[in-house]
């Protein structure tokens, strides 16, 4: 066993950051070995659980409550946030970190390999776990957000898993991992991009979504307290004033809401954002938006990922806080991230599921899974946030016209 755990630490220690070698993700739980059966007379055999049965985590990946003990070192983690009293039209968000990890249940199925990306983000270069849920109070919104940026940030700071001695982008120069959470309803990316910017200082952020979220808190909301103006609808507008924002480099993606006039696009472009609209999907294709996103964020730059699943046509997603349709389908959207890979992303989010207005087949949990699937694939793929790692490696083949080509 001594030998075993020392074998294990040198691969640790070596690992390299493009998957020169692999970490087999064991599921949370099976196979049992007080129920082995034989499968054939005389042979022992394994069963191991069902995706239906044992407990929720996300993909079935081990859990660890990684805010009671830092024991256990990561180089992505998924963590959620329970928080939806910054909504200002159906609540339920509370539950979309358990929704989400209820519909990932299947998620590797069959293994877990990415087919389009070619990748398994559960057999890699590090080490993936579930950290369980950030604990945010219900009564307070001040305080709720400050848990979710005081407990964000202790576990994006961690040592991770793997290259902890390599210098990394961070501000400190450390490389640290990467964490994706689950919210909530859209109002947690304020503190999130504060415990960001501790670690990383300004961020461009790509932001899907089919609405703006840079609203004046007086035109959204009105604004009658300090605390009331923060909200689902005003975040983006706060950490532009805060400095959170790297100065025009951020962009909306999926935008088709209504507006209280022109004068919201200014707010905007203030804020540092432009805009991919819906309904430009009929017009310059998937590729077009995949190009336009790449062409505002680049691939050095720490970039920030923030999902409303709201992004979704409700055909595909009917879970959400506020609905809006002209929205994509779930492939199209699946289709965008993938085109996002070698983008520099250091954390992301996925928020606004409120599975009580789900249908009882999943819809909207399942493609919250699915789409995190593929936000955790690219991670995986672009390799620890080192300093050295290279922009080369991390330009992404996609087809176009049955040919493969480079970004």
């Amino acid at each position: 066993m001594l030998l075993k755990s020392l074998a294990l630490l040198a691969c640790a220690s070596c690992a390299l950051a493009h998957g020169d070698h692999d970490h087999n993700q064991e599921p949370i739980s099976g196979p049992h070995k007080s129920l082995w059966y034989n499968t054939i007379p005389g042979d022992g055999g394994t069963q191991a659980d069902s995706v239906f049965s044992g407990i929720s985590t996300f993909g079935r990946l081990p859990y660890f409550p990684c805010l009671a003990s830092d024991e256990e070192k990561y180089d992505i983690a998924f963590i959620g946030a329970p928080f939806d009293t910054g909504t200002s039209y159906r609540p339920g968000a509370r539950f979309g970190p358990s929704g989400i990890r209820q519909g990932s249940r299947k998620v590797r199925f069959s293994g877990g390999y990415n087919v389009p990306m070619d990748a398994n983000p559960f057999n890699f270069w590090g080490k993936v776990i579930d950290c369980g849920d950030i604990p945010v109070t219900s009564y307070d919104n001040h305080y709720a957000l400050q848990q979710i940026e005081e407990g964000h940030n202790a576990l994006l700071t961690r040592t991770p898993y793997t290259a902890a001695k390599e210098p990394g982008i961070s501000k400190s120069g450390k490389t640290l991992p990467r964490l994706i959470t689950l919210g909530g309803d859209h109002t947690i990316t304020l503190p999130l991009l504060r415990s960001i910017n501790q670690a990383y200082g300004p961020i461009s952020v790509i932001h899907f979504d089919s609405h703006l979220d840079t609203w004046k808190p007086k035109v959204f909301g009105g604004a009658p307290s300090k605390q009331a103006a923060i909200n689902h609808g005003t975040y983006f507008y706060w950490a532009s004033e805060e400095g959170l924002l790297a100065n025009d480099s951020s962009i909306h993606a999926g935008i088709r809401t209504t507006l209280s006039g022109p004068s919201d696009y200014d707010n905007d472009g203030y804020c540092g954002f432009t805009r991919v609209e819906a309904r430009e999907i009929d017009t310059i294709g998937i590729n077009g938006i995949i190009e336009r996103i790449r062409s505002r964020v680049g691939t050095k730059n720490p970039v920030y990922l923030s999902i409303d699943i709201d992004t979704l046509d409700p055909a595909f997603a009917p879970a959400t806080g506020t609905p809006e349709t002209g929205g994509w389908t779930t492939r199209e959207l699946r289709t965008i991230i993938r085109g996002l890979e070698g983008i520099n992303f250091v954390a992301a989010d996925l928020v606004e599921v409120a599975p009580a207005y789900d249908t009882n087949a999943e819809l909207t949990t399942m493609a919250a899974a699915d789409v995190l699937y593929e936000v955790m694939t690219i991670m995986v793929k672009n390799g620890p946030l080192t300093l050295n790692a290279t922009q080369a490696d991390k330009e992404p083949k996609v087809i176009v016209d049955n040919e493969i080509k480079r970004w």
